[in-house]
């Protein structure tokens, strides 16, 4: 059985959303490199950074998807974005890095205003702060830029300086900051409070808006953020709606909104529907920043950009898949959150259903938003259902307990904070999908994310199947492709080989590809997807449809699993947790799911 979209009617061969605008049609992004030669590497293999530049123009030019080859004789890993703060770091020999150089002529956005609602919040204190004044540091912005923080904490413009400044030192996202940076890039920051139910502050917010114009050339472009609760994202929209800030014009305007969006299927929708009210389909940029990590788009590359790995990537070859999303982290203080959420909310919903549907779609007809979405949609609706009748067969929950990891004693999750007692929440899932499509039929799909597993890892395995016939002593392990995600971003493939010696005896040996064979620093993915939604790239952001219907796809487990939080199960009622200790790879049960002949890889 396939799964339609809430509104399917007249529809193409390349599903869109209905109820939502087609997204206006946009040049393809260009394609970025993905490597970074710091001076002393450079100076060290006497490779001139001229050369560099070279090898990334030309590969850049290249009809592949985004990657660029290593740069010549690369053997040690560049620095990490830990590098001391203060230091100016010069990666290229003029001081410059060429790849960013680069992005600098393909990929700067036109003069803008970046609006973050909840400015002094921890998303915005961690990640957002640190990815824009990398952005900026790099020249990828222009001066033509600005940053207006909006929050309901009262504070002055001098006050929200301070803070922005002290979170870049304080944050490990920051990039090494060159000298005299901090000064210049908090000139360009402003701050705005009020009540975002009232239109006070979106008044204040047009003004700022009107007062950037002289600066932005007469330009009134806007990226709005919400890095809010999502209980404010409805208010919110609806005030800038008020207030004309969504009208496009005297500049472009995009609104970004973090997940979760929507709490089930029916408040996706009707989230969606109160955003459209206000906003074209192509205005709204819905973040998952698992999309923005290079390891994943490096998936759609290492795919559609290789002619040997296209032809076996079917139910012809291929045994079953696996995508793992292990944490190894437990609450950390929010309880009231994952509580209300569990693991299907937080993460199976979102991340692994949009690495899921990355690894299955079809080629897309070319390398831009619409293309790849449309190819996503497709696939997602070829899952077959999941009726409350079939959630026991087909996916499994836990809860941790207490434990040890990396050797000191943690807690169970219900004796975390703020965790109510006897608490039923999910910390743990394994699923397992079935496509009914030509590529996939009759080949399983595995997903299992979960918190306080042994170690944080994020994995793609297409396992292959074994050779039909085994003509050497023994038997053949089969053969597997990996994607890691983080950490030690990279790419792997396992086979057999024969040790040296006199009789034929076969051995598993893997070839490794690491991303900093490129001599590269991997970016944050918030600076990409921020980068992406200023130049009006929605490739990497998932479209009305898609949540659609990766919340049609879990809302059959949602329906059994859900209960009353708040309600304490009576005895012999509901599911026995925790049934895994903090520091295993999850429940028995998660073993079985994969049947006898198949097993979790070992990470």
């Amino acid at each position: 059985m396939t799964r339609s979209t809430k509104k399917d009617s007249a529809q193409k061969a390349t599903a869109k959303t209905p109820a939502a605008k087609k997204p206006a049609a946009r040049k393809p992004a260009a394609k970025k490199a993905t490597g970074e030669t710091s001076a002393k590497s450079t100076r060290a293999r006497g490779v001139k950074a001229s050369e560099v530049q070279e090898n990334v123009d030309r590969k850049v030019a290249a009809q592949a998807v985004g990657v660029a080859d290593a740069a010549p004789n690369a053997k040690k890993a560049a620095p990490k974005k830990s590098a001391p703060k203060g230091s100016a770091g010069a990666p290229g020999e003029d001081g410059t890095n060429p790849f960013r150089a680069l992005m600098r002529r393909n990929r700067a956005p036109e003069p803008a205003t970046l609006v973050i609602f909840g400015a002094t919040g921890d998303l915005s204190r961690r990640k957002l702060l640190p990815a824009v004044f990398g952005l900026w540091q790099d020249g990828l912005l222009g001066s033509a830029f600005n940053i207006v923080g909006v929050g309901r904490q009262e504070m002055t413009d001098e006050q929200f300086k301070d803070y922005a400044v002290q979170a870049l030192k304080d944050s490990k996202e920051t990039d090494a900051i060159q000298p005299g940076s901090l000064e210049k890039f908090r000139e360009l920051l402003y701050y705005e409070f009020g009540d975002f139910a009232g239109d006070e502050v979106y008044a204040k917010l047009g003004r700022e808006l009107d007062r950037a114009e002289e600066a932005h050339g007469g330009r009134k472009n806007a990226l709005f953020y919400l890095s809010t609760p999502p209980s404010l994202f409805e208010p919110i929209s609806n005030g800038l709606g008020r207030l004309g800030l969504s009208d496009e014009s005297e500049g472009w305007r995009r609104l970004v909104i973090e997940k979760p969006f929507g709490r089930d299927l029916a408040s996706a929708r009707a989230l969606n529907d109160a955003i459209h009210h206000v906003w074209n389909e192509s205005q709204v940029y819905r973040i998952d920043h698992y999309l923005g990590k290079e390891t994943v788009q490096n998936l759609m590359a290492i795919r559609f950009g290789n002619a040997i790995f296209e032809p076996l990537w079917n139910r012809g070859y291929v045994d079953h898949v696996q995508i793992t999303a292990a944490e190894d982290l437990g609450l950390e203080g929010r309880a009231g959150y994952y509580e209300e959420a569990g693991v299907v909310r937080d993460m199976l919903q979102n991340h692994l259903m949009q690495l899921f549907a990355l690894t299955a779609m079809e080629p897309p007809a070319a390398f831009d938003a619409d293309a790849i979405r449309d190819e996503k949609v497709k696939v997602l609706r070829a899952v077959k259902e999941i009726p409350s009748g079939r959630v026991e067969e087909v996916a499994v929950r836990g809860q941790y307990g207490a434990g040890t990891l990396y050797g000191e004693k943690v807690p169970g999750y219900r004796d975390e904070p703020g965790v109510r007692e006897g608490s039923v929440t999910p910390t743990y899932v394994a699923l397992k999908l079935e496509v009914d499509n030509w590529r996939w039929q009759g080949v399983p799909f595995f997903l299992r994310t979960g918190k306080r597993l042994p170690k944080k890892v994020t994995e793609i395995a297409v396992v292959f199947k074994r050779p039909p016939l085994g003509i050497f002593p023994g038997g053949l392990e089969r053969n597997v492709l990996a994607f890691r995600i983080q950490p030690d971003e990279g790419v792997s493939l396992k086979f057999s080989s024969k040790t040296p010696g006199q009789e034929m005896v076969l051995r598993e040996v893997v070839m490794d590809f690491r991303y900093d064979a490129f001599g590269a620093q991997l970016e944050s993915p918030y600076s990409r997807l921020l980068l992406d939604a200023m130049v009006g790239d929605a490739t990497l952001f998932p479209r009305e449809d898609e949540v659609d219907l990766a919340w049609q796809i879990v809302s059959g487990i949602l329906s059994v699993w859900d209960t009353d939080p708040a309600r304490k199960p009576k005895k012999g009622e509901g599911p026995d947790f925790p049934n895994y200790t903090s520091g295993t790879w999850g429940p028995d049960a998660a073993d079985d799911l994969m049947g006898d002949d198949r097993r979790w890889r070992r990470l």
